[in-house]
């Protein structure tokens, strides 16, 4: 069998998610496609951990290419997507798919089973990705404190306007979260105040009644991860995007990185579409548009 599931990007809630904080992850349209008839010659950690876990018994082949970004040099990097969950979504899907043809069956199958493998493969990971990839639209997530992931349809307030940007960096979330851990470790009150303030912006994306309040808490969610990229010596908002916030926020949006930042994915999220201008001034800074829609379809078959 052939599936397919999307990647994703975070909307908020970064690191807070892992303290019970609520987080907003929207799919997006470009798939990872695997095929279970054949046998991929690279075997992902995620993808591996559900082989030791007898959850596959061998490793489907895929076509990440959609999430990742071409080179100068011929090569691609990652963009920052989820690949890695999306991958362990659509091999564990593609299997399974032979014996569940409803595909939301297919999905509330996949979900423990992925989840199961990427926490194997990332134990400080939060499987929001994964919940994404599998459900697809966009969802709100929360750990809860026996380590289950709630995960609920969510519907942004009416005019949010949402543009993710490619930025000319890949970013390693492993050690960004290792530094943002280690503040923890060395530096408990700065941790927990910079925490809290992430998570109480979370909380006010999730109950924002309309976009301006929308834009709003996202706004003092980013405040607060340059603040804890500062204090934990973590890049979380790069120069790039530090240079553009103050732009973004001329035009009524507010301007950050999807996720632990470091680079990958940046995002508009406004009121209005980014003009000309700032996407000039982006440009400039080699950050680009990158061409996708918002909330598509999770796991699917074909």
């Amino acid at each position: 069998m052939i599936t397919r599931a999307p990647g994703k990007i975070v909307v908020s809630g970064a690191y807070a998610v892992l303290e019970g904080a609520p987080a907003l992850v929207a799919a997006v349209d470009r798939y990872v496609m695997a095929d279970a008839s054949r046998t991929s010659e690279f075997v992902t950690e995620e993808v591996r951990a559900a082989i030791d876990a007898g959850i596959l018994h061998h490793a489907p082949a895929f076509d990440a290419s959609a999430l990742r970004a071409p080179m100068p040099d011929g090569t691609t990097r990652k963009l920052g997507l989820g690949s890695s969950a999306a991958i362990t979504v659509a091999s564990i899907g593609a299997v399974l798919a032979a014996t569940i043809e409803d595909e939301a069956a297919l999905q509330r199958a996949v979900f423990p089973l992925a989840l199961a493998a990427h926490r194997k493969a990332q134990p400080r990971g939060s499987g929001i990705d994964v919940a994404s990839s599998v459900f697809g639209g966009i969802v709100a997530c929360r750990l809860a404190p026996e380590g289950a992931l709630d995960v609920v349809p969510f519907t942004l307030p009416e005019g949010v306007v949402l543009e993710v940007f490619a930025c000319p960096t890949a970013a390693s979330t492993g050690a960004l979260v290792e530094k943002v851990q280690g503040l923890r470790a060395t530096d408990p009150a700065t941790y927990r105040h910079l925490l809290d303030e992430i998570t109480d912006g979370a909380q006010a994306a999730l109950e924002a009644q309309d976009a301006a309040g929308f834009v709003q808490a996202i706004t003092a969610q980013l405040d607060a991860l340059a603040e804890l990229g500062r204090a934990a010596g973590a890049p979380i908002v790069v120069d790039d995007v530090a240079d553009l916030r103050p732009f973004a926020r001329a035009e009524g949006a507010s301007f950050g990185p999807s996720g632990a930042g470091g680079g990958d994915i940046a995002l508009w999220i406004g009121r209005t579409p980014s003009s000309a201008a700032f996407r000039a001034r982006a440009a400039a800074r080699k950050l680009e548009p990158l061409d996708t829609r918002i909330g598509p379809p999770g796991l699917s078959v074909g």
